[in-house]
């Protein structure tokens, strides 16, 4: 099996380096590598440059939004599964993709785990608020997007593009429509992904909650979303009481 890891990065220079030697280090190597460079001006191309003969394939140039970008990414894979490790990801260790796919008996549809939180200088935050249910289904994420984008590993055949349209949230929305079309859905019981805290939705998080909602009505409908709000915005301020942060 082979997996495409989509990288999608601008003016990132200070986390771009040890999220391809992550990619770099893994033991698995049935591994196509993608970078996706925005048109970075602090140093970041540079250091892609510096790995370019292990990069199967990368591009710097404009682009209409991190959404835009990926989708830039998933043209060009031609791998089995898809993992998005963007800029200050990075895999939990160098035998992460061996491990995941080792955990696997048969051909599953999407594969998913855990995740860890840090922050920019490294330091372990603990696991997201939203945990991954022993049994995924698309009527899980009702509850919100309880498997970090970056921990959940479709398989490519089941990979829409990314819906422009959202411009903050489409992976909740890719998420969803890749679980209505799957059958075997695997959890790995495995830690896959340390991702930095401080991703898109929470840079603008009010754009992103009004989007959020309306995939969520779309779905799941009016009455489920507003119970979902409610009894989210509880577990947030119980989460952040006793962790100190959300």
């Amino acid at each position: 099996m082979i997996l495409s890891v989509i990288t999608v990065v601008r003016n990132a220079a200070s986390h771009i380096e040890k999220t391809i030697q992550s990619v770099l280090s893994q033991t698995y190597e049935k591994i196509e590598y993608i970078v996706i460079d925005g048109a970075s001006t602090d140093g970041t191309v540079e250091t892609i440059k510096r790995y370019q003969t292990q990069i199967d394939y990368w591009v710097s140039e404009p682009d209409k939004g991190l959404y835009d970008a990926m989708n830039k990414g998933l043209k060009k894979a031609s791998g089995d599964y898809i993992c998005f490790l963007n800029s200050g990801d990075i895999f939990l260790n160098s035998a992460t993709v061996t491990q995941m796919f080792s955990s696997v008996k048969y051909p599953v549809d999407v594969l998913y785990g855990d995740t860890i939180i840090v922050d920019d200088d490294g330091h372990v935050k603990g696991k997201r608020r939203h945990r991954p249910p022993n049994e995924l289904t698309w009527q899980s994420f009702k509850h919100g997007m309880l498997v970090a984008h970056q921990a959940f590993i479709p398989a490519r055949r089941l990979t829409p593009e990314y819906n422009l349209t959202y411009k903050f949230t489409s992976d909740y929305d890719w998420c969803i429509n890749i679980l209505k079309n799957a059958n075997a859905i695997h959890n790995t019981h495995q830690v896959l992904i340390q991702f930095l805290d401080g991703g898109i939705s929470k840079q603008h998080l009010r754009a992103s909650l009004i989007e959020r909602f309306k995939i969520m009505r779309k779905n799941y409908g009016l009455l489920q979303t507003i119970a979902t709000h409610i009894r989210n915005a509880f577990r947030m301020a119980k989460f952040k009481l006793t962790n100190g942060w959300v």
